[in-house]
């Protein structure tokens, strides 16, 4: 997927100014550097650097695809990524240098997807394990920057290996376990082989989900999905021990990490994390967090440790006190819409899913999250006053919630038959506008404590996908799926105009002087229309790849930006109608776009959950 714009086009780069988001799915992803000052993390095809005390953010890009893996050498000069790619292509792994966050070096040998990296003590090898459709192992010389030798990974009778560990104090032993499989591997670097030893575990069949290794390699430890955890030898090859015989860890021992003064801190699949000892491995200290456990990270000796969960929440846990603090937290599904309040750009709401949250736009700190277990939030809008967010959600009620304390102040009942798909509010705050999965726009009048249907305005014949109303509030345009958008007298409360497309229309809006409407879809193109009589007066190439999603337009008219499935946000030109910047930094498709009050920000928001802040590139 080459996101090449055509030569003739000077396009700048946008430049990124921050990002809400880590990919808490990804297996011991979040790491801390070992200058206890940086947390690293994968955030799609991009890895974030992100300082502790003052959260500045650096950007590692250069995969073509979601980052599976990381892993960072033990002096901290090197960090190891690797991707997942599609079937039967060459997954890459990057080699990059940490000072300088650039890129070192591309090593491809594996196919579909890198399933675990692991450095040697003293930064001379690396090895990564290839994922199902590969199924090897290969060590790779970082001086040399390419593969000394490679095996498969696993034996013919049983499943895949999916975890890698290197020895603390050899560089020529390392650790790989999966599916029915432990291995201890030598390298014989003379003869450019790797000799596994089958580890025997007697009657014990298990699947590993994590691993760790003691400092002084004695033991290694290995967490199952049963929810146990194996002490094995790596010298004899034989298990030690293996516990807690009773109250097993609920959804497996996802994550595991030896201390140098003793015991295991363990997270379970459940987000429990504890801390234990051999043999009987009882939880010492044990707290419970939000998400299942998919990272357990060192400050250091391990006084101070930070944890990440698949509920994409990154925690502070100091040892001694054993309390969490969440420091950083992000949506983990598809961000549905993004608005700011009127005049602002001090903070704006983003929906995903079941939760509305209110973010904080300079620090990135999350202010508010309203819950609707179960629902999923289609569309939301600030009313002009500020006083409430207003909601649509897929069991066809709107929902009114107070900003500041997430209070839901009144519900509108049954609003659409197959979901609420779009909402939007007049500026006078009288008014709510909905569209709905059948295709229904109905207008609300909101009074102090009632909320009554003016009308429902029944053209469009399947769901309706944007809605934006006129600043005098005498009209409105809806955006729908079934190919036309129509503009809606609010006065006289029916049709006023009709534009036909063969396209599934995604985004519109109105130009500043509201005598022209853009609008945007699946077919990649971006139409300019006259209100008046709904003609088309020109229509732009907006994509190479994929349907644009999301468009807004500044106060003044001059430049617009547009996002969707090409994972590009593009700042446009109105009048020249021609792309001026491009910001690459998204690995999900873009859902929505918005440009901030008073032109600072360009904020957009993707499928993978990723909020990213650009800085808009004019002055205003």
């Amino acid at each position: 997927m080459d996101n090449k714009i055509s030569p003739e086009a000077q396009v700048a780069e946008l430049e990124l100014d921050a990002v809400i988001g880590f990919n808490g799915h990804v297996p011991t992803g979040l790491k801390c550097h070992p200058d206890q000052e940086h947390l690293i993390f994968p955030l799609g095809c991009t890895i974030l650097i992100q300082a502790i005390n003052t959260q500045e953010q650096n950007f590692l890009q250069g995969h073509g695809n979601n980052v599976s893996c990381l892993a960072i050498s033990r002096s901290g000069r090197y960090i190891a990524s690797g991707q997942v790619t599609f079937m039967g292509f060459k997954a890459d792994i990057i080699l990059w240098d940490y000072k300088k966050r650039e890129l070192l070096a591309r090593l491809s040998l594996h196919k579909g997807k890198i399933e675990a990296l692991a450095f040697s003590p003293n930064d001379l090898y690396l090895v990564s394990l290839g994922g199902p459709d590969d199924g090897s192992v290969v060590v790779w010389s970082i001086a040399k920057r390419d593969a000394i030798c490679g095996s498969p990974a696993a034996g013919l009778n049983v499943g895949n290996a999916t975890n890698v560990i290197f020895s603390r104090c050899r560089d020529e032993m390392f650790v790989t376990a999966g599916n029915g499989t432990i291995r201890v591997w030598e390298l014989d670097l003379p003869n450019r082989k790797i000799w596994p030893t089958e580890c025997q575990t007697g009657q014990m069949k298990r699947i590993v989900m994590s691993i760790g290794m003691a400092d002084d390699d004695s033991f290694f430890y290995l967490g199952t999905t049963t929810g146990d955890i194996l002490k094995m030898n790596p010298r004899t090859k034989l298990l030690t021990d293996a516990g807690p015989a009773k109250d097993k860890f609920s959804l497996g021992v996802s994550a595991i990490r030896c201390l140098k003064m003793g015991g295991l801190l363990v997270g379970s699949g459940a987000g429990l994390l504890v801390f234990c000892k051999s043999p009987s491995y009882k939880p010492i200290k044990k707290i419970q967090l939000q998400g299942g456990i998919t990272s357990i990270t060192l400050r250091g000796e391990g006084h101070q440790f930070f944890v990440g969960t698949e509920e994409s929440h990154i925690y502070r846990v100091s040892f001694t006190d054993f309390k969490e603090a969440l420091i950083a937290t992000c949506h983990f599904e598809a961000v549905e819409d993004i608005v700011f309040p009127f005049g602002t750009a001090e903070l704006f709401a983003t929906c995903a899913k079941k939760d509305i949250r209110v973010w904080h736009t300079s620090s990135n700190r999350e202010l508010l999250r309203i819950t609707v277990p179960n629902m999923t939030c289609h569309g939301i809008d600030f009313m002009r006053d500020g006083k409430s967010i207003i909601s649509a959600w897929n069991d066809g009620k709107i929902r009114a919630f107070a900003p500041e304390t997430g209070r839901l102040m009144y519900v509108i009942n049954s609003a659409h038959r197959i979901g609420v798909t779009a909402i939007a509010t007049t500026s006078d705050c009288k008014r709510v506008i909905s569209g709905g999965g059948e295709g229904e726009v109905r207008v609300w009048q909101i009074g102090c404590q009632t909320q009554k249907l003016e009308e429902a305005l029944k053209e469009h014949k399947s769901s309706v996908s944007c809605i934006r109303v006129k600043r005098n509030n005498e009209e409105c345009v809806t955006a729908s799926t079934d190919g036309t958008c129509i503009i809606w007298d609010l006065v006289r409360l029916r049709r006023n105009q009709m534009i036909l497309a063969n396209t599934l229309f995604q985004c519109v809006c109105y130009h500043p002087e509201e005598f022209q409407i853009i609008t945007s879809g699946t077919d990649r193109k971006i139409a300019y229309w006259e209100v008046f009589d709904g003609t088309v007066i020109r229509e732009l190439e907006g994509s190479l790849s994929g349907s644009i999603n999301g468009m807004d337009i500044t106060q003044e008219g001059v430049h617009f930006v547009t996002g969707g499935n090409d994972h590009l946000v593009k700042v446009w030109d109105y009048n020249e109608g021609e792309v001026t910047h491009v910001g690459v930094g998204h690995s999900g498709n873009i859902t929505r776009i918005r440009i901030s009050p008073g032109n600072q920000y360009i904020v957009s928001v993707s499928a993978d959950g990723a909020i990213l802040r650009w800085k808009y590139p004019y002055t205003s």
